[in-house]
């Protein structure tokens, strides 16, 4: 069976095309292993652009997305697979469940809420699935300080830091995903 990779990034139409770029590029190197896409179930922004990627090199998607995103027409109706659910926690942990590994992309809030309780997930045992960030433009080197300091204060535990991968290239990041 062909590994599902859940991607989770921005859906923001107002950020840079280089990140929508990079979403696409990532699709397409998923879909190029033959392997699928688990995303938020969404067609705008990054969200959509990882999809079309995927589907652009023949790989199969499977979006997962609570109805009021449906009822709004943020559904990626191109999808394989559209699981519409009842809530933005049905559809975190739908997605913790089809994924074998995760890659977070830059993003906003949401993408954050959802890096770190797959990572926490990860250190405490509840899957033992790749958590990879893919960040090759530095959006996040304010937020790896942060987790340094936070290692030093004792408030990030020991070998919980080294749980997440970081990267800056498509290969390294879908390397780890695959080398589970």
């Amino acid at each position: 069976m062909p590994l599902r990779i859940s991607v989770y990034c921005s859906s923001s139409p107002t950020i840079d095309k280089k990140y929508q770029e990079l979403a696409f590029e990532l699709g397409e190197a998923i879909g190029a292993r033959s392997w699928n896409l688990v995303s938020g179930g969404g067609h705008i922004s990054m969200m959509g652009a990882v999809a079309r990627g995927v589907r652009k090199s023949g790989g199969h998607t499977i979006g997962v997305i609570p109805q009021l995103l449906v009822d709004i027409e943020f559904a990626d109706k191109d999808s394989h697979e559209l699981q519409v659910v009842g809530s933005m926690r049905e559809r975190k942990g739908r997605i913790e469940e089809l994924g074998d590994a995760f890659i977070a992309l830059p993003g906003g809030l949401g993408t954050l809420e959802e890096l770190f309780e797959i990572w926490v997930g990860r250190f405490l045992n509840f899957h033992q699935k790749p958590v990879v960030v893919l960040d090759p433009f530095g959006l996040y080197d304010p937020l790896k300080t942060l987790i340094d300091h936070l290692e030093v204060e004792g408030f990030v535990k020991p070998g919980q830091r080294e749980l997440l991968h970081w990267c800056t290239t498509i290969d390294q990041a879908l390397d780890i995903c695959g080398g589970r």
